[in-house]
């Protein structure tokens, strides 16, 4: 491998130690009511974040909260010499995707059916570092 190649992948790696990221799958709840709530923590702190979902009422947060702290947990495992605090960590994507459908019948009047979808979705957590905060 030449030297600017070997360069380059090691910018990149140390690019990739500085971000983590975790799914969540087929979660059953509509994507539009999953949509709503990482609206609120998209872009923001991560200890704010937590704050936010938790005192949130929505059912969708508390599934929020846990994703969220699994990525926490994530970037904590590649970056084992780092402390939280210091690094300044963000939510900086975050991904709301439908999932499966489950497709069920309700009776209607005059022997017809309705069709209900019962929508899932898939999320997805990217959390950041930003090393350049000043507290």
């Amino acid at each position: 491998m030449g030297s600017r190649k070997k360069q380059m992948a090691d910018a990149i790696k140390e690019g990739k130690k500085q971000v983590a990221f975790a799914k969540l799958n087929n979660c059953p709840t509509s994507p539009r009511k999953m949509r709503l709530v990482a609206d609120l923590v998209r872009g923001e702190k991560v200890e704010k974040a937590l704050y936010i979902l938790k005192f949130s009422s929505k059912e969708a947060s508390k599934r929020l909260e846990t994703l969220l702290v699994s990525a926490v947990a994530n970037w904590q495992a590649k970056n084992e010499d780092a402390s939280i605090e210091e690094a300044g960590l963000f939510v900086k994507e975050i991904r709301v995707d439908g999932g499966s459908m489950l497709k069920r019948l309700r009776p209607a009047p005059q022997g017809r059916a309705h069709r209900i979808r019962k929508r899932s979705n898939h999320v997805t957590i990217v959390v950041g570092a930003n090393n350049n905060t000043q507290s």
